[in-house]
């Protein structure tokens, strides 16, 4: 039986120290930091053979009741490394000691006993390469309390010669897992994951030693599962740069950019898009990728979405350099880099450093001299920009400060966008107080010396220069708008909608109905009734409502009792006329009212002349005598009008020359039942001839938003 002692690290608080350094979140970390081990062991040694062997020992299954939650009783890794020479030990045995190479400090093992009760090792070495004896020593790593009683966290053997040794080596095993959720996630492990795991972890050194990369062979303790790592794995580094980045100076306010620099090199992997799931971009210290959540969330591809293949490949760069091997924490893989905003709130001033910012600018920049294609799709994405720019007349300068990438969407853009928006506008409404507030302190006598009047214009000159700056934004939302119902009135009117062509029945009418004024509502203000005319939106209304039901002010226009002569006359105008649905009828003030109604583009116009002529009848004679209706505007709208037609029907309709619409001046209403003779205008208008109006008005808005001259 073999006879451990204790070691007793003097002026060590273990407990303290395994609260500080603590837990990886990767729950696969013990066996990435054993392998790390093995690969720096077989480095080391000249002339060993290059074998790592990880075997995955189940016993059992967790619970009684199920027998698909195996549960893995150990994990062994042996290399065929130099092995735990004395001066390796010395060096285990002093948690801090950095004397190792690979940027090391030490304190990885600790990860073993955070996640294993505990970590037994056997190695043989040679402590002089002149000798020909062997040594072997067994130590063992642990937390438990046993160990924590004796202020240690590891045990050993003093080393014996083995004789009938021929070959150095060290095997690590990993016994019992002691969190519940660990050892569920450790049953699902299989050597294929693992190999995976490993593959993407490592792929950066697996990459740069692929010609002389140890036989790596990963198992279960059955050998029922068996795989290995091969050369043919490994994907080739496609292109390498080196670029260099300067180091910045806090100076208790900003970062000032010095002459000290630091070189980075750039290691990208065109890799097929069945191996790669998304396309990024990674650092890498002491060869690995780091996992770490800072460096993920602000390192990244800026260049090229996630998900984007090109000619079926994905890109993988890795960045590593010295200044990131020394910036690497207790925990491998947990790098203290900071981001501008992370530093400012962490270093005193006068410190220097690298930020996150800058490295992930240059690489990103260095990628795009790198590679055309990915310059090609980054042209897309603005491309894709500078027409949401166009669209929403978003501005360049909001658009700079939002800090947009390729991997935004249209939807994050425009909130970027909009939320950059808001800070301008609360920062102009405060200039706007400041100008209005120095009004206040104006002397009110016009003398030569005080120059009021001089200083009063001077004042208004600036809040006159603000104030267009603050209602920029909220003009330029409603001018976009408008510019989206437009372009949408164009494609209705062109028929170029999916809609429109799927061989169903023709409902151009309707859709040019529901974009202007949406068919049974009553609220104007957010209709698109400026198509028309401005101040449409402004007046109550209905749209598709029957006569019988139209409320303006919570009540019924109709009279709710009709005498015997009104209800024949009602039920003369086709069965009942209360029944009758105009298309929109607006009430601009008292005893006015506008009825509109559209035709399908192909209808013949002609044909309905009348039909606002008898809603005006109508409303005339049935309304309640409140309203006193009796001054009609309508408008008749649609597409195929002929001018020589029309008159024909109705001599009293006259071309408006060069106005591009036909109108009739005056039709008499006859009042019925004691009523007066009402007065009626109408206007028969293309729907082209609106869009172009339309159009030009808002193209008006959009020219003065961009600071263009009228010509």
């Amino acid at each position: 039986m073999i006879q451990y002692n204790y070691y007793e690290a003097k002026g060590m608080n273990y407990p303290g120290l395994l609260k500080r350094i603590k837990k990886s979140k990767n729950y696969l970390q013990p066996i990435y930091e054993a392998f790390t081990n093995s690969l720096e062991a077989i480095k080391m040694c000249n002339g060993c053979k290059r074998e790592i062997t990880i075997s995955l020992n189940f016993k059992g299954t967790l619970f009684s009741n199920d027998n698909d939650v195996k549960n893995l009783q150990s994990i062994s890794i042996i290399d065929t490394g130099i092995g735990f020479t004395d001066k390796g030990f010395d060096r285990l045995k002093n948690i801090y000691d950095e004397s190792k190479g690979f940027a090391n400090k030490g304190s990885g093992r600790l990860q073993f006993i955070h996640y294993f009760d505990v970590a037994i090792y056997e190695s043989v070495y040679k402590n002089n390469q002149e000798k020909k004896d062997f040594l072997k020593r067994y130590f063992k790593l642990s937390k438990s309390k046993r160990y924590l009683e004796q202020h240690s966290i590891l045990v050993y053997k003093n080393p014996s010669i083995e004789k009938d040794k021929k070959n150095s080596y060290t095997k690590l095993e990993l016994k019992t897992l002691l969190d519940d959720d660990d050892k569920r996630l450790y049953s699902e492990l299989t050597p294929t994951i693992l190999k995976q795991e490993i593959l993407h972890r490592y792929l950066e050194y697996f990459a740069a030693n692929r010609e002389t990369l140890p036989t790596i062979t990963i198992k279960t303790d059955s050998s029922s599962e068996i795989e290995t790592i091969t050369a043919n794995d490994i994907v080739e580094v496609n292109k390498e740069e080196i670029i260099e980045i300067n180091y910045k100076m806090f100076n208790g306010t900003d970062f000032i950019k010095v002459e000290n620099s630091e070189k980075f090199i750039i290691k990208s992997f065109v890799i097929n898009q069945s191996m790669l799931s998304e396309n990024s971009l990674k650092l890498t210290s002491k060869q690995e990728i780091i996992i770490n959540k800072n460096i993920v969330e602000n390192v990244s591809l800026d260049v090229l979405k996630p998900k984007e293949s090109i000619d079926s490949n994905r890109y993988l760069f890795l960045v590593s350099g010295e200044y990131i091997d020394k910036k690497d924490s207790d925990n491998r893989g947990e790098l203290e880099l900071y981001t501008e905003e992370e530093a400012k709130k962490t270093l005193n001033k006068d410190q220097e450093l690298i930020l996150l910012d800058d490295i992930n600018n240059h690489v990103n920049s260095k990628i795009l001299s790198m590679y055309e294609e990915i310059r090609d799709k980054k042209k897309k994405h603005e491309e894709n920009l500078d027409k949401l720019r166009k669209m929403f007349l978003l501005n360049e300068k909001t658009i700079q400060n939002a800090k947009i990438n390729i991997n935004d969407t249209d939807e994050s853009i425009l909130k970027k966008v909009y939320k950059a928006d808001v800070a301008i506008i609360a920062e102009k409404d405060a200039e706007i107080k400041e100008k209005i507030d120095q009004l206040d302190t104006l002397d009110l006598t016009n003398s030569e010396q005080n120059n009021y009047q001089n200083k009063l214009n001077q004042h208004i000159e600036e809040l006159v220069q603000v104030i267009p700056l603050q209602n920029r934004t909220a003009l330029t939302h409603a001018v976009a708008r408008r510019k989206l119902v437009l372009d949408l009135f164009d494609k209705v009117l062109n028929r170029t909608l999916t809609i429109q062509n799927n061989g169903g029945r023709n409902i151009d009418e309707e859709l040019l109905h529901n974009l202007i004024f949406p068919k049974h509502s009553v609220d104007s203000n957010t209709s698109d009734m400026w198509i028309l005319n401005e101040d449409y939106i402004y007046f109550k209304g209905a749209s598709e409502g029957s006569l019988g039901t139209i409320m303006l002010n919570n009540e019924t226009i109709f009279k709710e009792k009709l005498t015997l002569e009104e209800e024949q006359y009602k039920l003369k105008q086709e069965g009942d006329a209360g029944l009758n649905r105009t298309d929109i009828l607006l009430f601009p003030k008292e005893s006015k009212c506008i009825i509109i109604e559209f035709k399908t583009p192909n209808v013949n116009i002609s044909n309905h002349l009348t039909q606002i002529n008898r809603y005006a009848s109508l409303i005339n004679n049935l309304s309640k005598d409140k309203y006193k209706f009796n001054t009609f505007y309508g408008y008749l709208i649609g597409e195929n009008i002929d001018v020589d037609d029309i008159v024909d029907n109705d001599s009293d309709f006259k071309d408006a020359e060069g106005l591009n619409f036909i109108f009739r001046p005056y039709k008499r209403i006859v009042g019925k039942f004691n009523r007066k003779d009402g007065a009626l205008y109408t206007e028969i208008i293309k729907y082209s001839t609106l869009l172009e109006r339309a159009k030009l008005r808002n193209k008006h808005y959009i020219d003065k938003l961009l600071g263009k001259n009228d010509d």
